[in-house]
């Protein structure tokens, strides 16, 4: 798409919404423009810097009238940062405009409206992530290293000194461990840093591209014992993550409404947030309504996040996942957790199951799943013809939510409920979670 830089006064404009990256949209001498940091409903004077064909881009230079959802951001860094686009805007307001979203994309893409619009579930909004990948650059006109994530424009890597929406063991830390790498022989060589942290652990994962000296490592082992951190070295792909201290390392997080306590390395995939990943587990096992003679399968299973709750109540359940690792990591969960009535498979989720499966031929009550932002488009004739009452869909994506939804009610579901979920304050990212129940 064509574009060119713009040289024009400053104008004035009410913001009439928000776009799904966050940011306001005004019409300004006819065309939209696009303007950061503006929200529904506020007159501002912006300055259009760019122009493309269908739409503008414009910087916001005055709030002239303010929305009453507009807050002071927790963070300094924000507007620079593009970790976050919506701090600036009341938890609560954020929550009202991804619900927006979520209907939006159900009924225009679907045709669909809920019968019930859940309540959405939400949690802290400060110090929830507990995953993170931070960037690391050497910038050589301000002769020292930045650490952090991408600017919002993406372009170049925000420097930050903290991150209040990190878990504080990490966020709070950002310096030393800029100043950790600064110390090492090939600082200018690490690109970026992995964090995952667990109820009682913290665990980096420094990505190297070249070969540290037995001084690093020495420096690295020193400040994970002080600062009682797991540090993993990446010289290369993922399957080259190596422990370097302490001798072993094992991260967990708890889920204790159902006794389980559920393990994972550093790399592996887990809900963000472990405040609305509880509620989350027990909002689907609400909507289920599950007895001890259910039984239910679980797809896109992981490490057994909902599998081992679901099967505290249920008669049995079958957990399905594409990552064979995950698969094994599953079922030393349930096995750790004294759980003897799951069972696992490894099957490709990105296509339609073989019907001579052990698992697909299996006859189930009812059926949960989370899959990636892509959906389960593939799936969809299975669930279909699956003859269960009762399908739970937990989405990271709104937009193939609503298109599988589209497909589903083909094979006589209704979609009886749907609701957001607060996984990821201040950011556009919409979790949701779908019920569809047999008409």
């Amino acid at each position: 798409m064509s574009s060119r830089k713009l040289n024009v006064e400053p104008e004035i404009a009410a913001v009439r919404d928000l776009s799904h990256d966050g940011e306001g949209i005004c019409a300004v001498n006819g065309k939209v423009a696009f303007v950061p940091g503006a929200l529904p409903g506020e007159t501002i004077r912006l300055k259009r810097v760019l122009r493309k064909r269908q739409h503008d881009i414009a910087e916001l230079v005055e709030v002239i009238e303010p929305s009453a959802d507009r807050v002071a951001p927790a963070c300094s860094h924000f507007g620079v940062c593009g970790g976050c686009s919506l701090q600036h805007m009341h938890p609560a307001a954020q929550l009202r405009q991804k619900e927006r979203w979520l209907m939006d994309n159900l009924h225009r893409i679907a045709g669909l409206r809920p019968q019930t619009v859940l309540p959405p579930l939400t949690g802290p909004v400060v110090g929830y992530r507990r995953r993170a990948r931070l960037g690391l650059k050497y910038v050589f006109k301000k002769e020292r290293l930045l650490i952090g994530f991408r600017e919002r424009n993406g372009r170049y890597l925000a420097d930050l000194e903290r991150c209040p929406v990190l878990d504080e063991r990490v966020g709070t830390r950002l310096l030393a461990l800029r100043d950790l790498v600064a110390s090492l022989s090939c600082a200018q060589q690490i690109p970026q840093i992995e964090i995952a942290t667990g109820t009682n652990s913290v665990a980096c994962v420094i990505r190297h591209l070249q070969p540290l000296t037995p001084t690093d490592e020495e420096i690295l082992r020193g400040f994970a014992r002080s600062q009682n951190v797991h540090v993993f070295l990446q010289p290369g792909g993922p399957d080259s993550v190596r422990l370097l201290w302490p001798e072993q390392s094992e991260l967990s997080y708890r889920l204790e409404p159902w006794n389980v306590t559920l393990h994972f390395d550093p790399a592996d995939f887990v809900q963000v947030n472990p405040d609305i990943n509880e509620k989350m587990i027990g909002r689907a096992l609400d909507l289920l309504a599950l007895t001890d003679t259910d039984r239910v399968l679980d797809l896109f299973c992981g490490l057994g996040n909902f599998t081992l709750p679901l099967a505290r109540v249920a008669q049995s359940v079958v957990g399905v996942e594409g990552d064979a690792g995950l698969v094994h990591k599953a079922e030393r969960n349930a096995s750790a957790n004294d759980v003897h009535n799951a069972t696992f498979y490894t099957a490709n989720l990105a296509q339609p199951p073989d019907p001579q499966l052990q698992w697909v031929r299996a006859k189930y009550d009812k059926i949960l799943l989370d899959p990636p932002r892509t959906g389960a488009v593939e799936l969809v004739p299975y669930l279909g013809r699956s003859g269960v009452t009762k399908i739970v869909y937990v989405s990271c994506n709104p937009s193939t939510l609503a298109r599988d939804a589209g497909e589903l009610v083909k094979f006589g579901y209704r979609l009886s409920s749907a609701g957001v979920m607060d996984m990821f304050p201040h950011t556009t990212h919409i979790e949701s979670i779908a019920l569809f129940e047999k008409a």
